[in-house]
């Protein structure tokens, strides 16, 4: 009661009444404004869920219960958007280029144009007459370089276009240009120095330069593994493609998975790797928030939230981990969403109360860029509102304590 008595007999003046009077004037506004006045780590699941429906939803993002209903759809689009191996049409190989050095060999019966005897044999065969017939010979011509205009030059032929012909085709334009000159000429064209159908890879490959393509159709992972594979796990590196002057880019692993995603090369393409690791980023009430690497090929949701320190029990609401995510437009008209752009924004939330969940979460893969967030409890902003009480009503107890 002296306590009491002392406190009731200090003037209006006294600092501990100022004190008071701030406290009250200040809880006042807090009770007005609520409880989001006070600082958190992150909206609650009620913020998100509300945040569907309204105005600053500019990006048209949707929530998606995590079930084994929504990974019975994403393992079905995901299998019905890869192809069947092979599938897709490969580039026309095998024709010649600018630069190419072609190897040209002739053959001919009688009357021939390209070898030491060859008036001799004409004069012999011209007394003998139009029946006669002398010995079969063949000629290899010095080495031709394609021209940069495209272009060989032939003796008795002139000027011929070959870059963009196949070996055959040339070989019946030098046929058809030695008629009438030569008896019954056969030509055969042979690419020796294949300089036009080639591609470069660079970047974090073992084996840097320039590749010659075959006539084989080959995909770009093959020409990775020609350059002796990438230098860090697959699913780390991302291939940039540049061909007809478009580049792409896709993860190594997801062009071995998806032939869709593993193109055909063509000459003149360029390929590059660069080493990129994959991370998923953790926000909200979790026990870390920070940006976590993959480390491994494949990483579940469950060891996602095991990675982040799981939620936190004073803070976190376990109905409200979410994942933020941009998705795919099959899995999303799987899921049963509006497409409407190349990606779509899907929240999943999963209920961590639920024992389902912990399946659910097993069988549900993160993915790079992905952001994991954990809401927070909405006790967790009244306990901070009665902290808050108990700091600013601190120096008015001491106040008097000390003068009773």
């Amino acid at each position: 009661m002296t306590g009491s008595k002392g406190l009731a007999a200090m003037p209006l003046t006294c600092p501990v009444f100022a004190v008071a009077r701030a406290a009250l004037g200040l809880l006042a506004g807090l009770a007005l404004a609520g409880c989001n006045t006070l600082p958190a780590s992150g909206p609650t699941a009620a913020d998100i869920l509300n945040g569907v429906s309204a105005k600053q939803n500019t990006l048209g993002f949707r929530i998606v219960n995590l079930d084994a209903g929504a990974i019975r759809a994403i393992t079905t689009a995901s299998a019905t958007a890869q192809p069947p191996p092979g599938a897709g049409s490969s580039p026309a190989l095998g024709r010649i280029g600018v630069g190419d050095v072609l190897t040209i060999s002739i053959f001919e019966v009688g009357n021939s144009l390209f070898t030491p005897s060859g008036a001799a044999a004409a004069a012999e065969q011209s007394q003998a007459g139009a029946g006669a017939s002398g010995a079969a010979g063949m000629t290899n011509l010095p080495l031709e370089q394609v021209a940069t205009d495209g272009t060989i030059d032939i003796p008795y032929a002139a000027h011929l276009v070959a870059a963009g012909k196949t070996p055959a085709q040339l070989a019946r334009d030098i046929q058809a240009a030695l008629a009438g000159q030569s008896q019954n000429p056969q030509v055969i064209v042979n690419i020796t120095t294949n300089n036009a159908n080639t591609l470069v890879i660079s970047g974090d490959v073992k084996t840097q330069g320039r590749i010659p393509l075959t006539l084989l159709p080959e995909r770009v992972s093959d020409m990775i593994a020609l350059a002796g594979g990438a230098s860090h796990p697959d699913a780390d590196e991302i291939v940039q493609i540049t061909s007809a002057g478009q580049t792409i880019a896709e993860r190594l692993s997801d062009m071995y998975d998806d032939p869709a995603l593993n193109p055909y090369v063509r000459p003149g393409d360029r390929i590059h790797l660069v080493y990129q690791p994959r991370s998923y980023t953790v926000f909200g009430a979790a026990g870390l928030v920070q940006q976590v690497d993959f480390n491994d090929p494949n990483i579940t949701l469950a060891e996602a939230v095991a990675r982040a320190g799981g939620p936190k029990d004073d803070q976190a609401d376990p109905t409200a981990v979410f994942v933020f995510r941009f998705e795919q437009p099959a899995i999303a008209r799987e899921l049963g969403l509006a497409v409407t752009g190349k990606k779509v924004p899907v929240i999943y939330q999963l209920d961590m109360m639920q024992p389902t969940s912990y399946f659910v979460e097993q069988e549900f893969a993160m993915r790079d860029q992905d952001v994991l967030y954990i809401g927070n409890a909405r006790t967790n902003q009244l306990q901070k509102f009665f902290t808050l009480i108990g700091t600013l009503f601190a120096p008015a107890a001491t106040a008097s304590s000390i003068n009773p």
